[in-house]
């Protein structure tokens, strides 16, 4: 006769459990896999939010090109920016908003300083090209090609995943992301 009890049998259709290391490894595999997945995934947003502030300046430009037709062909006269949206000063986005079709055309996505809540707008305005007609339209005198006169761009460098970048709406209508230059003083 055997005198050791018999061992309880496992219940059918149950494997065998995972062992700690087994454990530890699948969650060092998912940990390696998210680290990777991760500036991926900010990479794809930020370059979302670059493209639809460029979407916005291509819609602010088409609004500016029926401001245009609708004055003569005769720039704007408009400050930089202003300090706060409750201010009567001429800007951008009181001057243009009846030509631009989407009132959040003026808000940049990725406006993290909140620019557009206090002064109505992401964007800033190239001040040296107001009152200009358009057939002679020069900056400081010097350059006259239009795809080369910038007009609205970003107000500050929203942008900023591999180099410090704004958007830039141009004087012939296209809208160009640019490295932002600073000069020292």
């Amino acid at each position: 006769m055997n005198s050791t009890p018999p061992r309880p049998s496992r219940p059918r259709g149950r494997g065998q459990a995972f062992t700690l290391i087994e454990l530890l490894v699948t969650i060092c595999i998912i940990a390696v896999l998210v680290s990777i997945a991760i500036p991926a995934t900010n990479r794809v947003v930020h370059s979302a939010r670059a493209s639809k502030c460029m979407g916005h300046l291509r819609g602010i430009g088409n609004g500016l090109q029926i401001y245009l037709a609708d004055h003569n062909n005769v720039m704007p006269t408009l400050v930089i920016a202003r300090e706060s949206k409750d201010s009567d000063e001429d800007a951008i986005d009181n001057t243009l908003h009846e030509y631009v079709e989407d009132p959040d055309a003026f808000r940049c996505p990725a406006d993290n300083k909140h620019f557009f809540e206090q002064t109505g707008t992401s964007y800033i305005w190239n001040n040296l090209l107001n009152g200009q007609h358009i057939s002679g339209m020069s900056m400081m005198g010097i350059i006259r090609d239009g795809s080369r006169i910038p007009v609205i761009s970003d107000k500050e460098n929203f942008h900023k995943y591999r180099e410090v970048e704004v958007n830039i709406l141009y004087a012939d209508g296209h809208v160009a992301r640019e490295i932002q230059f600073v000069v020292d003083e």
